[in-house]
């Protein structure tokens, strides 16, 4: 079975195809085979926690403390995350990014919000 990608409207992954588009059953968008929205690759899509689409190279910022496992330390709600990668989902991670007095980490796209 080939993978299809998510809808980018609401980020259902249950889309089909029908003649020359992509569907949506959960909320009945539609759009052509050949197009994505911008900064989105391999149909995966990215949502902050506050529904705003996440891309790579994007600036993030913390929306809660975070328990950095494995340490005992707290990433602090506010830190700013610069050029962040978006990855194939590893437990419930989707976010690769360097965070400043940490290294490099893995977060999840619903404890950061997108910065304008």
């Amino acid at each position: 079975m080939e993978d299809l990608p998510c809808c980018p409207k609401c980020g259902s992954k249950y889309t089909y195809e029908s003649e020359g588009l992509y569907i949506c059953p959960d909320c009945a968008h539609e759009w052509p085979i050949d197009s994505m929205p911008e900064g989105v690759e391999d149909g995966v899509i990215v949502k902050d926690a506050h529904g705003n689409i996440l891309k790579d190279g994007d600036s993030v910022t913390v929306i809660k403390d975070l328990k950095v496992k494995g340490t005992s330390s707290v990433l602090k709600v506010g830190i700013k995350v610069k050029n962040i990668r978006i990855v194939e989902e590893v437990n419930g991670h989707n976010i690769d990014a360097k965070v400043k007095g940490f290294g490099e980490i893995m977060l999840k796209s619903e404890f950061v919000k997108k910065c304008t």
